[in-house]
């Protein structure tokens, strides 16, 4: 059987109630749970950040299939930074969990880091923004690399199917619309004339950053916890929910990463998007999006 065409990408735009949500919403796990929600700690500025890069890439898009990729993607990005953020007041800060110490650093990286100009702006740097771009848009697409190993993880994983149904339902969500569009990132770097060189780079410089991001998320909220105390070790931790089935198992991801330094990779590999599609089709959240759309 031939796989699925990849869609039209589209916005949903969901929204999700955690007034009943618990703090440790895979149960009996707060582990598991703290490190899942550095989600809504890391990606509101992340996916913002992302939207910002795509729409200064955007006019330089030639190909109009691709065009429209793009877009999609930005729309949907979007949607993923307002869903993870408006779990923090509803959910994290009324479960006393201050989310301050750790989005402070993110919004620095973003906002200062990863800016048009983290030099400042003089002649040099604006003729190296189109360079700078590309290197954006390489580490973008390492990072979605990522996203859609974890993606079709959540959607096809049994092992949380006990969790809280409405943050999984957000995670299921997120999670297929990586897989939805897992191209998009890759193709943008390789049409802006992106090397593949670059992208073996920014997947070096994306793998620890993102290990260091997730664990730092994870002390964080775990200090503010009274039923835990954090304790070093992120990778054993990782390892042994991996083997529980409560998170991707080190060794898939490990052997993801490796994938992607196959010099005729492409994502269209990775991931089930007929799963992710089917899983779309039904996720509560969506749906109720397309009823509103519908009756507006």
């Amino acid at each position: 059987m031939n796989p699925p065409s990849p869609p039209a990408l589209q916005q949903r735009k969901v929204r999700f109630d955690f007034t009943e949500t618990p703090l440790h919403w895979v149960p009996n796990e707060p582990e598991a749970s703290h490190i899942m929600n550095g989600l809504h700690l890391l990606l509101p500025a992340g996916e913002f950040w992302f939207c910002k890069v795509y729409n200064k890439a955007l006019p330089l898009v030639s190909e109009p299939g691709l065009r429209e990729d793009v877009r999609g993607f930005v729309l949907q990005e979007a949607q993923h930074a307002r869903a993870h953020g408006s779990a923090l007041a509803p959910y994290l800060m009324r479960h006393g969990i201050d989310p301050k110490p750790f989005t402070r650093k993110v919004d620095w990286l973003f906002n200062k880091v990863l800016c048009d100009y983290p030099l400042g702006e003089n002649a040099l740097t604006r003729r190296l923004q189109p360079w700078w771009l590309r290197q954006r848009v390489g580490l973008i697409a390492a990072v979605e690399h990522f996203t859609c190993v974890l993606g079709d993880w959540v959607v096809n994983s049994r092992g949380l199917d006990h969790a809280d149904p409405v943050m999984l339902d957000l995670l299921r969500w997120h999670g297929a619309e990586e897989v939805e569009h897992r191209c998009v990132a890759h193709d943008l770097h390789v049409h802006l004339g992106g090397s593949l060189a670059m992208r073996w780079l920014c997947m070096l410089i994306a793998t620890p950053a993102l290990l260091y991001l997730f664990s730092d998320a994870m002390k964080v909220m775990m200090r503010q916890d009274p039923a835990t105390r954090y304790r070093p070790g992120f990778l054993r931790m990782w390892h042994d929910l991996g083997k529980r089935g409560l998170l991707p198992t080190t060794s898939s991801v490990g052997r993801s990463v490796l994938r992607y330094f196959n010099p005729r990779y492409h994502p269209r590999v990775e991931g089930d998007l007929q799963a992710a599609l089917d899983y779309l089709a039904n996720s509560p959240a969506a749906l109720r999006a397309e009823a509103e759309k519908a009756a507006a």
